[in-house]
């Protein structure tokens, strides 16, 4: 473990315990067997218990581990602490950065290969039904001949994606029959992928990008950072920017729109 993973996870100790060691049982509704208690505040067990989580998970999470901490069982911990709203947020932002630091480096790496060959011969196979393949960025990383038939428009440009093309090409007007789903559900989806990771700088890049050149995408954005995040405190939403002067980017035609 690196000098940063232990920092991070003492910084996650220190908060939880520290949290735990204020809370009296009378305070969390809890029996107080005894005049004496061990340990300040609430046992570990009774912080699992109020949680509903299990008493080595719990210990576990104490003990720094929140890489693979699901918002259900983030959020059942900050009520059983009795977390205020800039505690509970300052929970998440931890197990955002625990997550960054275990999984980062990897799925970046996994979306800058290019597809294998063993892959290319099975979307060859495929010839009685259009099969493309998306990468984790919105890419367009390969099709057969009829998925590159089905998404001509698409595959007009030198580096196809999902995202620019139903937001920056007027042609996706047409192509897309409900346009208006398509980008909703698009949006959607790239605030799904934010949430999953929110340290993806291909992630944060795109939602700039559309976010300075379509008022679309800006308005679609803004509303699920508003209201599509359950978590509480996440900060899986990234702001969009504004620019001032018109760019080219990566073949699409960007021209910034007002914020």
């Amino acid at each position: 473990m690196d000098e940063r993973a232990r920092d991070a996870r003492a910084e996650v100790q220190d908060f939880l315990t520290s949290r735990r060691a204020r809370l009296s049982p009378e305070q969390a509704g809890l029996p107080a067997y005894g005049r004496f208690r061990r340990v300040p505040g609430l046992r570990r067990e009774e912080v699992a218990l109020l949680a509903g989580v299990s008493v080595d998970y719990y210990i576990r999470i104490e003990r720094g581990d929140l890489s693979r901490a699901s918002d259900a069982v983030l959020g059942g911990i900050a009520m059983a602490l009795q977390l205020d709203e800039a505690e509970t947020a300052h929970l998440f932002d931890l197990a955002r950065g625990a997550d960054r630091t275990a999984r980062t480096g990897s799925v970046v790496r996994a979306r800058t290969v290019a597809l294998r060959p063993s892959v290319l011969r099975m979307l060859d196979a495929i010839v009685d039904a259009p099969a493309i393949v998306r990468g984790g960025g919105f890419d367009y990383l390969g099709a057969n001949r009829l998925g590159r038939a089905l998404y001509a428009p698409l595959f007009a440009h030198a580096a196809p994606n999902s995202l620019r093309f139903a937001f920056l090409d007027p042609a996706a007007r047409t192509f897309y029959r409900e346009w208006d789903q398509v980008a909703q559900d698009l949006v959607a989806t790239l605030h799904a992928e934010v949430g999953r990771h929110p340290g993806d700088p291909a992630l944060a890049s795109i939602v700039t990008e559309l976010s300075e050149c379509s008022e679309e995408f800006r308005t679609l954005w803004a509303a699920h950072k508003t209201c599509g995040s359950t978590a509480p405190g996440s900060s899986a939403c990234t702001t969009p920017s504004s620019a001032t002067s018109t760019s080219r980017s990566r073949g699409w035609i960007c021209r910034p729109t007002p914020a």
